[in-house]
């Protein structure tokens, strides 16, 4: 009976994998012919309208994958985006672009990176307009690098400045009985503040007044570049909200009309011509194959995007394994002659950064390495950064938090006030902790030991990197956050800039002029992990995600990683997120 058991589970499984093979080889003929059938016509603007989640990296076919599959990730690549544009900057058939974002999922830096982008496009003597009903700051910031910028009558634009704010839970875990106990180095790891007090401490509220005001400073000072208002004026127009209605924006010049969409279609076929066409930017890019990959000698590029976890990782985390696996790869080709390593991360486990750090370290006797910062190289991110031959920023990137901690969760108080008691026996003496009982002095102690040890270590990785004292390290440490800008007058960072600069800078230190880009990791997915997330079985997080929205799932997604957190933390001291 177990014999014909096991040969009928072997047929059906076979069979379904038969049935899922022909699938996926459907799928794939009809999004092949659909994009066979993408034409770029003459007099076409470029349509930049952003809605999907941008990475700084997603393969192409990591994305043709997921939309083969059924999979609701939608993410974009910024490699792709700047891709398409620099392409579109040389296309006859492209006169120009529209910006037509809303919803506006990225970050500060990802959107410097696209605005250089378009910059460079202007160059080539093309138009570049905007049009919006609603504008967040960020969206703005977009849009001010545009020839001109138009909105809706009834449109809306936010432009009020940076603020920051977080909640405290002291007095909740007073009064339940549910509380997390806390172990850190550094005065300013204030990731853990949220458990110990009911307000910010003197020093979180300084380094976070200090971030926010370098943050805005940079966003305003190409706001006031690109609309040629003083710095000043921009300032005082967020403090009235003078722009808070279309008419009082254009009344500031940071808009150039009110109109309607078919009015703002009615001007571009004034300067386009009354036949032109429209293309989605990321429909453009399909079109276009990867700059330089002709080029014999390469530079490799690799990805370290998300919470840096132990384990393989994936596109959403950093884990050791994948990123040792693209290292040990990139290194032993002849063709890759030099490595830049992108960091967009808060950071995270500690081992897992130091693995990782090991590699470098390896891949760096072997080849040139330069570090390009994205939104977030903090923490951990800092620590797998600080070993490059050269380290570049954005003004806008948050970094350093240069500090350690861990956290325990205790309901021992919950639990007494409601009856429930614990006892324990054990076969030695040492230090032991439970989740329903009090932690112990000696405990602590053990646990205090072992953060101090990965600082000191963290201070030390440092130091030899950026060849400073470990003193003068220290100062900068003990968890504190900086810019990019801050970072760069403090050692932290070598210059300011994008990843095309540390690709450029990667090509000097390796003595090539020509060259293409290989981008690592490939992402690949095991065929039986796909399977569990077909579209009859998606993901609870999916559901999720569109019930709540992009902004109210990421609190959701921060809460849930909490979940995966083991081992002792090099992770940015606070949840960021800027609108």
């Amino acid at each position: 009976m177990k014999f014909l058991r096991n040969v009928i589970t072997s047929f059906l499984g076979l069979f379904i994998a038969v049935i899922f093979f022909f699938g996926v080889l459907i799928s794939v003929a009809v999004l092949a012919g659909k994009e066979e059938a993408i034409v770029v016509k003459s007099n076409t603007v470029l349509e930049i309208e952003l809605q999907t989640k941008i990475k700084d990296y997603a393969p192409i076919s990591h994305q043709f994958f997921n939309q083969v599959m059924g999979y609701n990730e939608e993410f974009t690549g910024l490699n792709t985006i700047v891709q398409a544009i620099d392409a579109a900057k040389n296309d006859e058939k492209v006169k120009g672009i529209s910006i037509r974002t809303k919803s506006l999922n990225a970050g500060l830096t990802q959107i410097k990176s696209i605005r250089e982008a378009i910059e460079s496009f202007k160059i080539s003597g093309k138009f570049v307009w905007s049009y919006g009903d609603i504008l967040s700051q960020k969206e703005y910031y977009l849009s001010s690098i545009a020839d001109s910028i138009y909105m809706s009558p009834l449109g809306n634009l936010d432009f009020k400045g940076l603020a920051f704010e977080t909640l405290f839970f002291k007095d909740f875990q007073d009064q339940h009985g549910l509380k997390m106990e806390v172990i850190r180095h550094g005065k300013y790891k204030s990731a853990v503040e949220p458990y110990l007090e009911n307000k910010m401490s003197p020093s979180n509220r300084l380094q976070v007044k200090e971030l926010i005001g370098s943050m805005w400073g940079a966003m305003t000072n190409e706001i006031a570049v690109s609309r040629n208002i003083p710095m000043d004026k921009l300032n005082q127009i967020a403090d009235a909200l003078k722009a808070r209605s279309p008419e009082g924006a254009v009344a500031c010049h940071l808009l150039d009309g009110v109109v309607y969409e078919d009015e703002y279609h009615q001007k571009l076929e004034k300067i386009v011509g009354a036949k032109f066409s429209k293309i989605n930017l990321l429909e453009y890019g399909k079109t276009k194959a990867s700059r330089l990959q002709i080029e014999k000698d390469k530079i490799a590029v690799v990805y370290a995007q998300g919470d840096i976890v132990y384990g393989r990782g994936d596109e959403n985390h950093i884990g050791q394994e994948m990123i040792v696996d693209a290292l040990k790869k990139v290194q032993t080709q002849e063709d890759v002659k030099a490595i830049v390593l992108r960091v967009n991360s808060p950071g995270g486990s500690a081992l897992a950064s130091d693995l990782i750090w090991r590699a470098l370290e390896l891949a760096k006797e072997a080849k040139p390495l330069v570090v390009s910062m994205g939104d977030f190289a903090a923490s951990g991110g800092y620590y797998i950064a600080c070993n490059a031959d050269k380290i570049f920023a954005e003004p806008t990137s948050i970094t350093g938090s240069i500090g350690v901690y861990g956290i325990l969760p205790n309901i021992s108080d919950f639990t007494e006030n409601m009856g429930i008691h614990l006892d324990r026996v054990a076969t030695n003496k040492n230090p032991s902790y439970s989740l329903f009982s009090p932690m112990s002095k000696e405990f602590y102690a053990v646990t205090q030991e072992g953060v101090d040890l990965v600082y000191k270590r963290f201070v030390s990785r440092v130091a030899k990197g950026r060849k400073m004292t470990i003193e003068k390290v220290h100062e900068l440490a003990q968890g504190r956050v900086w810019t990019g800008e801050q970072a760069k007058r403090n050692g932290l960072v070598d210059a300011l800039g994008g990843l095309e600069d540390a690709i450029k800078a990667a090509a000097e230190l390796a003595g090539i002029e020509r060259f293409g880009i290989a981008n690592y990791p490939s992402y690949q997915k095991d065929i039986r992990e796909s399977l569990k997330k077909i579209p009859l079985l998606k993901k609870q997080a999916n559901l999720l995600d569109n019930f709540l929205g992009d902004e109210f799932f990421t609190m959701f997604e921060t809460v849930k990683n909490l979940r995966q957190v083991t081992g002792i933390q090099m992770r940015l001291p606070f949840v960021y997120q800027i609108n």
